[in-house]
């Protein structure tokens, strides 16, 4: 069969790959696709403003490309297509959709509704307080204090939160998140909750709600492995604030006990709580987890898989990713038999100088493919786009053009060996000003969570 994949990030580099693996895919449409996906087995990257074969005849460019493709399936990268509706315009369609409807999708889309649904079903999460005045919100936090967390309450790509050490900071976030319109409308509410000292992981899950599934008793959640993104710009977790400078999975230091202690907490409450709200939701879903002397708690929702994690995760997943994705859509997940690689997989980001903030576009990026094939790993492209020349292979030459550029993502039996294989790999890349942290996954490169 055909698939689309809507996005042009890592992650649907990611998604793509890995669906390209399956006996039952034919071709994956990306769309639109990026430098990565041009290059991949069985993607055909496909540009809807250069489709000459769509018409304004009041059908979303996507489903016209989907059907002109002849596509069975489509799976849904990013947050913001999913708050917009994409995947109720795809089961309208009658093709089946990877991705929450859109009312469901809300749980990213907006903080307020996220906390209030934590609250309303039990499920473990930090204190927090909803404001839509900007004074009322600078009085809340004069009468609380400090280190405290200050979220925009709409997606604001990774801009809406402000880990505030002190109180004066934390009152300057929120004149700049609600005043300044840097986050745009993301900003006129805000919420404000209890910080709390731990370390972060992350669990990504597959989902299969339907009110319909409900019933038939098998809706359900399956956790993928845990895995752990690292944001900050420097080694040693210092510096600003990223989308993410790699990833690693599986990790040591979560053990079953905290796995149960997850799964009757935060897992099964939010089962629960979209049972109860009568969400069709078929997809993915990313829990975002401080691991704390109480327990784990749950920070955030994403209705989608996470970037770098993805770039991680699936790699080790021993078992077809499109008959999973087929299992999410017809009910049949409960009974879908996952299977993992025993070892370890460690991602690593290279980002454009300059990143997180003003970075150069448009350069090209070279790769010693003797030095990437001796160390087995994968490059997944972020932000970088096909060029002009192909070479000998029909591989075409890759430009930067976004911070965050690729992910050289490598296995190991071992923490140790997929460590040296991801750095070996990584150290094929070249373009100007090209910068990554070399310590993802070490000692002391997570953040502590203590300010």
């Amino acid at each position: 069969m055909n698939i689309i994949v809507i996005g042009n990030g890592g992650r649907e580099h990611t998604i793509c790959w890995k669906l390209a693996q399956s006996s039952v895919v034919d071709k994956v449409i990306v769309v639109p696709g990026n430098g990565g996906t041009a290059n991949e087995s069985k993607c055909v990257n496909i540009d809807p403003k250069k489709c000459d074969y769509i018409v304004d005849n009041g059908e979303p460019d996507f489903i016209q490309i989907a059907r002109h493709e002849n596509c069975r399936m489509a799976v849904v990268g990013p947050e913001d297509p999913l708050a917009e509706g994409y995947a109720d315009e795809f089961w309208k369609a009658d093709i089946p959709c990877i991705g929450p409807k859109k009312d469901a999708a809300q749980l990213e889309a907006s903080k307020d509704l996220a906390k209030t649904f934590m609250k309303k079903y039990n499920v473990a999460c930090p204190a927090s307080e909803t404001f839509t005045s900007r004074e009322a919100a600078c009085e809340y936090i004069k009468k609380h204090g400090a280190p405290i967390v200050i979220k925009a309450d709409g997606l604001a790509a990774g801009k809406g939160v402000v880990v505030a050490a002190t109180e004066q900071e934390a009152l300057d976030a929120v004149v700049d998140i609600m005043d300044s319109g840097r986050v745009g409308d993301a900003g006129k509410k805000l919420v404000i909750e209890d910080y709390l000292e731990g370390v972060e992981i992350s669990v990504l899950a597959a989902v299969s709600v339907t009110p319909e599934y409900a019933v038939q008793g098998s809706a359900t959640i399956v956790p993928f492995l845990p895995a752990r993104d690292h944001k900050r710009l420097m080694d040693g977790a210092k510096g600003p604030n990223t989308g993410g400078m790699g990833a690693v999975c599986p990790l040591d230091d979560v053990t079953d006990k905290t796995m149960e202690l997850f799964n009757k907490n935060i897992l099964e409450p939010t089962l629960e709580g979209l049972i109860k709200e009568k969400y069709d939701y078929r997809g993915f879903i990313f829990f975002g987890v401080m691991l704390t002397k109480n327990g784990p708690k749950l920070l955030e929702y994403n209705v989608r898989l996470g970037d770098p994690e993805t770039q991680a995760v699936l790699p080790l997943m021993d078992f077809d990713f499109a008959s999973m994705c087929c299992a999410i859509t017809n009910g049949t997940l409960k009974d879908f038999n996952f299977a993992w690689k025993k070892g370890y997989q460690v991602a690593p980001v290279v980002v454009s100088g300059g990143y997180p903030g003003s970075y150069e576009k448009g350069l090209p990026i070279s790769f010693n493919q003797q030095i990437l094939e001796q160390s087995t790993a994968k490059i997944f492209i972020a932000g970088a786009v096909a060029g002009q020349r192909k070479d000998r292979d029909g591989q075409t030459d890759l430009l930067t053009s976004g911070g965050r550029v690729l992910a050289c993502s490598a296995y190991g039996e071992t923490f140790k060996e997929a460590w040296e294989k991801a750095y070996q790999g990584i150290s094929s890349v070249k373009f100007d000003k090209a910068f990554y942290r070399k310590d993802i996954g070490l000692p002391g490169a997570a953040e502590s969570g203590k300010l």
